[in-house]
């Protein structure tokens, strides 16, 4: 399938810059032998091309709050630093001021640009990200999974323009959405019944004599994590597979420089951002996923831009034929931008693969912040001000959602069972999916409300996918079985531990592997052992409902009742058990008991 030539603007058009420098704070994988700027004026063959990329940005157009929005960076003593970071007005900026004296610079995306998003984006369909990306001058962008969040007639919306089918136009006249400037690339993601990718599986980027040419996928267990309305009709295939047939096609074009954009990743060993990957040896500094793709993904893949686990690393890591090959991770949320250097080879067509050099940069918020970026979140905040102001609740400090059990996850999992029990008195537990929790409560003042005052829009942040709280009847026995799902079967490698409501105890023994890790003898419901053969009601969202995450055994529920939004249910608990005089106090995070 060739790529759509449809472009609303020319590829690529110097920008304004604002004020102010990029952060240095490099990580050179490879030194580049032949990295030469625009290249010497005696030796015409080679041409450096400068690859932008970042990841997983879930609409934050305005800094996010709390650990959302800070890094931390090794120093040379070895203490670490913590900084502020992200933000889409200072990401401009700090696009826009790398690309300073490089001719030849493509900026590139791997999934996940919209979706779970602030109510800033959220509240509009992600419309304010869509039009935030094109003021990137962002070139391509691979899907990732929260681009199906809404299904696929919406993704394609994204890209063409339009009115929301049921919410209707936001803006009017000039100011009309009219979609993305950029290609979303989907090469493994095919309609059920014709086989064919749903968008361009892959895109040629050109600038006079050089061409490099773009991949997109996403993770093939996408509709693990997704609901099944959001890929209904769909067929999610292998990532390699999928790469692999598109690489040989555009070499069949004459395109023999490709980048794969992946939304998959793994781990690094540390977690701040500019940690040497290859200190131990070329990958030894990163596990997950990604490290098998990248071993299998065809030699003619001259680099690797991924996502999806919020990590931050620049590795290499051997292609099939055993060169070093790059890999690289902007963290989330925009807090990061990876700076990778592409030396084109004119006589061959390809990348000299000795010469890649990248590094991740900090979006530090220490510089001029970029007034087109500023003008549209304005003009957004405008629309969004009278819900997102709304005060909700009171808190007593920040809620946080770090750690296996956190403090919000028991916050929003009593929520749910409150609202499930007036529904249905006998509704006895409350189970929360880790990933459905996308940022904290903090307890500074986000805008005029005051410190420890919720507003919806803080709210909304937290909760944006707009599932519905479900109850269902499960047997002892089911419920045991999915506390042992959460580190067996699709999540033994990557466990999603449950949030859980007070008066559900356990003990999780991390030493141990698979369901064993699920101390059963220690399962209680309100000081009683759960008993295998009774029947209990039970609270969770409608993504757990369905079985996502892996959860299937909740799929199983019998004599389904539905309930209101999670976020309503998050709403009405806080109004009900916090006031500006007791505010909620910060949960202990105690119900389940860690072995380490």
């Amino acid at each position: 399938m060739p790529p759509s030539s449809r472009r609303r603007r020319r590829l690529h058009r110097v920008l304004g810059v604002g004020a102010g420098l990029a952060t240095v704070g490099a990580l050179v994988a490879a030194l580049p032998a032949m990295a030469n700027g625009n290249g010497p004026k005696n030796d015409k063959r080679y041409q450096d091309v400068q690859l932008l990329s970042f990841n997983d940005l879930h609409g934050n157009l305005e800094p996010p709050a709390g650990s959302s929005g800070r890094v931390t960076e090794v120093q040379k003593d070895g203490t670490v630093k913590t900084i502020d970071a992200g933000g889409v007005e200072y990401l401009a900026t700090h696009l826009r001021n790398a690309r300073k004296g490089h001719d030849y610079s493509v900026t590139a995306a791997a999934g996940d640009m919209v979706g779970a998003s602030p109510l800033l984006s959220g509240l509009f369909h992600d419309e304010p990200t869509i039009e935030a990306l094109n003021d990137l001058n962002l070139d391509v962008t691979s899907v990732g999974n929260h681009e199906f969040d809404e299904g696929a007639k919406e993704l394609a919306r994204l890209r063409k323009g339009g009115c929301h089918p049921q919410d209707g136009c936001y803006t009017k006249g000039k100011d009309k959405f009219r979609g993305a400037d950029f290609p979303y690339l989907t090469a493994n993601v095919t309609d059920e019944k014709s086989g064919k990718p749903i968008l361009d599986p892959y895109f040629i980027w050109h600038k006079k004599d050089v061409k490099i040419g773009f991949i997109g996928v996403t993770l093939k267990s996408t509709p693990n994590i997704v609901t099944a309305e959001g890929v209904k009709g769909l067929k999610f295939g292998d990532e390699v597979e999928a790469i692999n047939k598109y690489a040989k096609e555009l070499q069949k074009k004459g395109v023999q420089s490709i980048v794969a954009l992946i939304h998959e990743g793994g781990v690094p060993v540390s977690g701040d951002y500019n940690y040497n990957c290859d200190s131990p040896g070329p990958g030894d500094g990163i596990s997950g996923p990604i490290v098998d793709i990248a071993k299998h993904v065809s030699p003619a893949v001259d680099a690797l831009v991924t996502g999806h686990t919020h990590q931050a690393y620049v590795c290499t890591i051997n292609d099939p034929a055993g060169q070093p090959r790059m890999v690289t991770s902007a963290s989330s949320f925009g807090r990061l931008y990876t700076d990778t250097t592409l030396t084109y080879d004119r006589k061959t067509g390809d990348i000299a693969r000795t010469a890649v050099a990248s590094a991740n940069h900090v979006v530090t918020r220490d510089v001029a912040k970029a007034a087109d970026i500023t003008a549209l979140i304005n003009k957004w905040n405008v629309i969004a001000a009278p819900i997102a102001s709304r005060p909700i609740g009171y808190i007593a400090g920040e809620i946080g959602v770090e750690g296996t059990e956190s403090p919000l996850g028991d916050l929003i999992a009593d929520a749910q069972l409150a609202h499930a029990k007036s529904l249905d008195p006998t509704t006895e537990l409350a189970l929360m999916n880790p990933g459905g929790i996308r940022a904290p409560l903090t307890y500074p003042a986000s805008g005029a409300e005051g410190d420890g005052v919720v507003t919806y829009g803080e709210a909304f942040t937290v909760q944006p996918f707009a599932n519905t709280v479900n109850l269902v009847s499960l047997t002892g026995a089911q419920v045991i079985t999915a506390l042992q799902q959460q580190v067996s079967g699709a999540n033994e490698a990557a466990p999603k531990i449950l949030q859980i409501s007070e008066g559900l105890t356990y003990t999780l023994d991390l030493t141990k592997s698979g369901a064993a890790r699920v101390a059963v003898d220690s399962i209680k419901l309100n000081g009683k052992p759960i008993d295998p053969a009774a029947t209990y009601r039970v609270a969770m969202n409608s993504f757990l409902a369905g079985g996502g995450d892996g959860f299937t055994e909740l799929g199983n529920g019998k004599n389904m009742l539905i309930g209101s939004d999670d976020l309503a249910a998050l709403e009405a608990y806080l109004k009900g058990n916090s006031s500006a005089t007791a505010p909620y106090a910060v949960p202990k995070a105690d119900r389940i008991t860690i072995v380490k």
